[in-house]
């Protein structure tokens, strides 16, 4: 297991921060460093067949060691960390023997991640933890997924009585800002189905997500003196906060769970002459979510009407739900299930209130869903991680591989 800790505690100290408004592939010069040292590192343990092009995707595969043919199955995962919190010089924390209580992240700045407001970490009670030092994100997401396959791959190698088929295995830049399976090969990756390790809690098993748009609004306004602005003025400002106030104000993010969907506004700039707005759209069943964009539609229309046609309404759809895909193929589920209780682990099959790879991957041709890498509290200062649910996540991948060799198809 120390292994395991090393190598993930070696990752996470590696700044590979995404950038959303970066062109190229990866969007930061820095994912570089760390995707050139796990290439590295992969032929070191043994696999084979390593490559990286020049968008720093990574693909290797470790052989089949069966006199028969079996499918080729895949895991991948992605190394660059969310732009949405700081994420250089991380310095991280080991909490042994976790006592249940408060833990003092970072004594100066009063930051204390505490069971009284992350009820999770009660499941963790006795174990050993990696936590944040309060300055920086931690980097379980998804580094986390990436020292498991690493892992696993290593124990086959080192353990060849456990029969396998062709394994291959794929790490990804930019999944952060939603563009990990932009460019991913899914031919020349060669597998029949795969998993995404970057799920959160011990046991997660997921299948199906939102199926997502985003939308831009840009409303043009006419600026003349208030003194004199009756019937003249047209404030974009207001205009963007009348459109704002018609959304239902119940389906918003903090007010929805499960697999109810959700508007979002999640940027919003303006003047007098000239405001905008960014939203995004989720729902899982698609019905729903063409409807939530007929709705926006709607809306534009209807202000138009009201203040000259000043409203300028971009829809894009993002990524779908990859259940349509998986459903088909359900054995991977099954497999993945009984490789969790096999190794005494309770799954937990939710829909995931986001997006993955794996669903973008499963309309590529891929199947693909999500497994636990074991992380708690992405995207911030209170992210950690128990290193006993990284280990189950090995055996987990370890378990699916064995099972592939002995089921039939």
């Amino acid at each position: 297991m120390q292994q395991l800790v090393d190598r993930f505690i070696n990752y996470v100290k590696i700044d590979t921060q995404s950038n959303p408004d970066s062109k190229t592939t990866p969007s930061t010069e820095k994912q570089w460093h760390l995707a050139l040292e796990l290439v590295e590192e992969l032929k070191q343990i043994g696999m084979e067949e390593v490559t990286i092009d020049h968008n720093a995707y990574i693909m290797a595969t470790l052989p089949s060691n069966l006199e028969k043919d079996v499918p080729t199955i895949g895991f991948i995962s992605h190394f660059d960390t969310t732009p949405d919190f700081t994420a250089s010089d991380v310095n991280p924390k080991v909490v042994k023997n976790y006592d249940g209580g408060d833990i003092v992240l970072n004594e100066a700045e009063n930051i204390v991640l505490s069971p009284n407001y992350f009820e999770d970490l009660l499941l963790y009670k006795g174990q050993t933890l990696i936590t944040t030092d309060g300055t920086t994100l931690l980097g379980a997401d998804d580094k986390a997924g990436i020292a498991e396959i690493i892992t696993a791959m290593e124990y086959l190698i080192h353990n060849p009585t456990i029969k396998h088929g062709k394994i291959r295995i794929g790490f990804t830049p930019d999944e952060e800002i939603g563009r990990g399976a932009h460019k991913f090969d899914v031919e020349q990756f060669g597998a029949d189905w795969a998993y995404t390790m970057d799920g959160s809690q011990i046991g997660e098993l997921e299948y199906e997500n939102f199926n997502a748009a985003g939308a831009q609004v840009s409303i043009t306004g006419k600026s003349v003196h208030p003194g004199y602005a009756k019937n003249k003025m047209v404030n974009a400002i207001s205009i963007a906060n009348e459109f704002i106030s018609i959304l239902p104000p119940e389906e918003t993010p903090q007010c929805t769970s499960g697999k109810e969907g959700f508007f979002h506004v999640h940027t919003l700039k303006g003047e007098i002459e000239h405001a905008e707005f960014e939203l995004i759209i989720r729902d899982h069943n698609f019905e729903k979510f063409e409807k939530r964009k007929e709705f926006l539609k709607t809306v534009t229309n209807k202000l138009n009407e009201i203040h000259g046609n000043c409203i300028e309404l971009e829809l894009k759809d993002q990524y779908f739900n990859m259940r349509e895909k998986i459903e088909p193929v359900f054995h991977i589920i099954e497999i993945a299930k009984e490789a969790m209780e096999t190794v005494g682990i309770e799954p937990i099959i939710k829909p995931i209130r986001g997006g993955t790879d794996g669903s973008q991957l499963s309309y590529m041709g891929l199947p693909c869903p999500n497994i636990f890498a074991g992380g708690h509290n992405f995207h911030g200062k209170y992210e950690y991680i128990p290193i006993q649910s990284m280990q189950k996540a090995v055996e987990v991948i370890v378990k699916i591989c064995e099972l592939v060799a002995v089921k039939s198809y």
